[in-house]
């Protein structure tokens, strides 16, 4: 019966024409989601009959289990790839080598490949970062990657949603929502049964799986009045023997390979006959398995408890019999069978195992079931449990049970009398309290834990907790603290020979000394990323990058932050470190916010706002000031957000640029006062802790509410605005490459010729709140003939134009030059070049002259 692809055929054409496109290097990601029963997996093995028979189609499933396998989907490839890829796979332990051996396999000549992921709702950690891997570089390969789940149970934090908006983001992108069967197309099925296609509908809804179940079983006594009774029906007439090997199948939620099947099973694959015939069951040389998930959960469901609990056991024995079984369906398989000693005696490895493969979700959820038989352990090797999971849970970012875990850890440490390694669980705890954003109980562990590890006489441990300190007091602009504690770190560091640690100091004490002013701090922050590449601390290195980073960009020299980002997002990238990779982004998104280019500044950001606080911060920011520069809702929701996590941070870096933002906001819409309230206790900090841009920037919005503040002689941009500078300022904002900022201190100038030049810019780049403001002063002018701007509705993607395309067409129009708007939206010419030829193809014409006309018909240039 094809129920399956019944009303497919589109969806399958589309696959095929992706996989031939695929063929020639322009590989693309195939989403394929519905509810349970829709027809995923028949779509999915319709493929082979209407592909090229030149093109290779690797499967590979998540499965339903407790706690999942790392990489499982990937090791149901072992068998169909090449040698290199199942070695990587079966060896475990460098996650990277899977990723190089997964991308050569896809990209091997001269056969392209599609690689079908099914369920991806269930996948592992591990499973899904190779995933994030191989969509990076989908569209490089010739190759499609098809992933199938279920849309209709994920939940708003659930792990698949992030690989996902990375798919959104991709240049290639096919989706397929399978919807369920029409009512003629139940008729249609219902033609050889003597059931009423109208009951089957109205019991099934169409959901094709329902349907055919239904039918399978219907015939004599009605309709089944649920699909669990459908399923149980077709086990009728089976014999004990066929029933018990089902029921034993069952509890296993994956295919079963071969070996195992013949250790459960007392006739092997024989057992399996009668249930194949009837359809129940798909048996391959490497494995059995249902026909679909949901009959198993329908036999599985079927049973009483103590049935269950008994084949689990069996299940367990099994695995345990058999040599290199997979730990985590152990523990699972114990956890289902209520096995405590098993737990306990498997839940550690398996939660290394696990983590060794950046599986890190599943890490923690083995070390949180083991812990729930803490009682079986001893209190050294419980602490260590604990800290194991604390380290777990921080890096998923799961911040209130990393505390939770350590803190107990810590407690454990001080009845053990274990000095070591009490303060290296306090430096943890330290660490773990600061990415939560809680910044004093951050401080007060870090203290105890020099404390605890001055007279412990060990360098590199007590090196560690010194130069976490010094971070501290660096993040805290606590400047000359940070350098005290960081030169004592370098000197133990170097006494250890600990390059790690080494590179870490160095970082804290460089990214001081840099913001102070010295000029030997750039050399030793650069210093801190050479070391740590040439150790392979890659943490470390990323670490570097991003305070280099956010030094330059803090300093306006963007061309130069240019330099250092490509780089790091590629170390980030390629290590799959995903905290230091979102942290870049959000660093991008800022140097295309100053750029003006709210797109990129948004789609940055957004990969940046995510859980991830330290991150967090300063993305949420982005996204609500690009929303307040353009006029758009929602952005004092998010800067109140932001607000909230800068606030417990208690860092300047954090709540600097919040409250700038909540400034510009108020000011915007004309409330001075709300610009007092927002920019002066931060301002008066500023000061106190001589940081330069903050209190530039926050100056100049206390000074444009009408505050009297300091004369600042620091020459920064605002710093000169402040001053009544205007045109200096404008030069210096130009010459930074900023040119929202360019405009508006142009609009400062008193003379209305400058002020229009700042409105035609300012509608260039879709900054209408600004641009109102500007207007009313040209109004209050005397100015006669004021462009009003480009209507409303077509500023959000008239004629399909992004809003940089848009950009770039409203300077066109203007007359501007492909380089004199390049040098106005700080770009290269070449990108312009792209651009205008976008524009031109978007808009349908052929010059520049035909572009114009064409804009003022779609209305959406500046009227007089």
């Amino acid at each position: 019966m094809d129920w399956g692809i019944l009303e497919r055929d589109d969806e399958l054409g589309q696959l095929a024409a992706a996989a031939r496109k695929a063929a020639d290097g322009a590989g693309s990601v195939a989403l394929v989601f519905g509810e349970a029963g829709i027809g995923k997996s028949s779509l999915v093995k319709a493929l082979p009959e209407v592909l090229p028979a030149d093109v290779r189609v690797l499967l590979g499933e998540c499965d339903d289990l407790a706690t999942r396998r790392p990489l499982g989907p990937f090791r149901d490839l072992v068998g169909s790839v090449g040698t290199e890829l199942a070695r990587a796979l079966t060896e475990g332990g460098d996650r990277h080598r899977v990723y190089d051996a997964l991308r050569a396999e896809l990209n091997r000549a001269p056969h392209p490949a599609v690689l079908v992921i099914e369920d991806v709702h269930w996948a592992d950690e591990a499973s899904l970062d190779a995933l994030r891997f191989l969509v990076r570089r989908v569209e490089r390969l010739p190759a499609v990657l098809v992933l199938t789940y279920r849309d209709d149970e994920l939940s708003r934090e659930h792990p698949l949603r992030h690989l996902l908006g990375q798919v959104s983001r991709a240049e290639r992108v096919h989706r397929f929502p399978l919807s369920r069967l029409s009512p003629d197309a139940v008729r249609r099925l219902s033609v050889a049964s003597r059931l009423d296609p109208a009951q089957v509908y109205e019991v099934t809804s169409g959901n094709p799986f329902f349907v055919a179940e239904v039918l399978a079983a219907g015939g004599t006594g009605g309709v089944p009045p649920t699909v669990v009774d459908a399923v149980l029906a077709r086990l009728r007439g089976l014999d004990d023997a066929t029933r018990d090997a089902l029921e034993q199948l069952a509890v296993v939620p994956s295919a079963v390979e071969h070996r195992l099947v013949d250790a459960l099973l007392k006739d092997g694959v024989a057992a399996l006959t009668a249930a194949e015939r009837r359809g129940l069951l798909v048996v391959t040389p490497e494995r059995a398995g249902f026909r679909h998930e949901l009959i198993r959960r329908a036999v599985a469901d079927s049973l009483p408890a103590a049935r269950r609990i008994e084949l689990n056991r069996d299940v367990l024995a099994a695995l345990v019999a058999l040599p290199g079984a997979d730990s985590s369906r152990i523990v699972h398989h114990a956890a289902q069978a209520g096995d405590e000693d098993a737990i306990a005696r498997y839940g550690p490895d398996a939660a290394r195992d696990a983590s060794r493969a950046g599986a890190h979700r599943e890490s923690a959820a083995h070390l949180r079931l083991v812990l729930r038989r803490r009682e079986r352990f001893a209190p050294a090797e419980l602490a260590d449990l604990l800290e194991q999971y604390a380290v777990e849970s921080y890096t998923i970012a799961d911040s209130a049970a990393a505390v939770t875990a350590e803190r107990e850890a810590v407690a454990l440490r001080r009845s053990l009398g274990d000095m070591r390694a009490l303060g290296a669980d306090l430096r943890w705890l330290s660490r773990i309290h600061w990415w939560a954003g809680d910044a004093e109980q951050a401080r007060e562990a870090a203290r105890e834990a020099i404390t605890v590890l001055e007279p412990a006489g060990d360098d590199r441990l007590l090196a560690l907790a010194l130069s976490n300190t010094s971070q501290l007091h660096m993040l805290s602009d606590r400047h000359t603290q940070a350098i005290a504690f960081g030169e004592r770190a370098i000197a133990l560091a170097r006494r250890a020979g600990d390059m790690g640690i080494l590179a870490h100091a160095l970082n804290n004490v460089g990214a001081s000394r840099w913001r102070t002013g010295d000029p030997l701090g750039r050399a030793q922050l650069e210093e801190s990323l050479k070391v740590a590449l040439a150790a392979g601390e890659v943490e470390h290195a990323c670490r570097s990058y991003a305070n280099i980073i956010w030094t330059l960009l803090e300093r306006l020299e963007y061309t130069e932050a240019d330099r250092f980002l490509a780089p790091a997002v590629e170390l980030a990238d390629r290590a799959e470190h995903l905290g230091f990779l979102s942290y870049l982004n959000v660093e991008l998104a800022m140097r295309r916010l100053a750029a003006a280019d709210w797109e990129d500044a948004e789609r940055h950001a957004e990969a940046g706002a995510h859980d991830f606080v330290p991150a967090r911060c300063p993305a949420l920011t982005v996204l609500a000031r690009v929303r307040v520069r353009r006029g758009r809702n929602g952005g004092d929701e998010l800067l109140a957000q932001a607000w909230e996590i800068a606030v417990r941070s208690r860092e300047l870096q954090r709540t600097g640029p919040v409250a700038a933002a909540r400034a510009e906001a108020a000011w915007l819409r004309g409330d001075h006062l709300a610009v007092t309230e927002a920019a002066g206790p931060v301002y008066a900090e500023a000061c106190r802790l001589d940081a330069v841009p903050a209190r530039a920037e926050l100056g100049y919005w206390l000074a444009k509410a009408g505050r009297p503040v300091t004369v600042d002689g620091s020459q920064h941009p605002y710093a000169l605005q402040t001053a009544g500078h205007w045109r200096e300022a404008a030069h210096a904002w130009q010459r930074a490459g900023c040119p929202y900022e360019h405009a508006a201190a142009l609009a400062e100038s008193p003379d209305p010729a400058d002020k229009l030049t700042a409105l035609a810019a300012l509608d260039a780049l879709g900054a209408e709140p600004l641009a109102r403001l500007i207007r009313a002063e040209l109004r209050g002018l005397g100015v006669r003939r004021i462009p009003r701007g480009p209507l409303a509705a077509t500023r959000e993607n008239p004629a399909g134009l992004t809003e940089r395309q848009l950009q770039v067409m409203r300077l066109l129009v203007q007359g501007l030059t492909n380089p004199e708007i390049a040098d106005r939206l700080v770009v290269s010419v070449r990108t312009v070049d792209n651009h205008v030829s976008a524009v031109l193809d978007k808009l349908g014409v052929h010059t520049r002259r035909q572009a114009a006309a064409r804009a003022e018909e779609l209305g959406l240039l500046p009227r007089s």
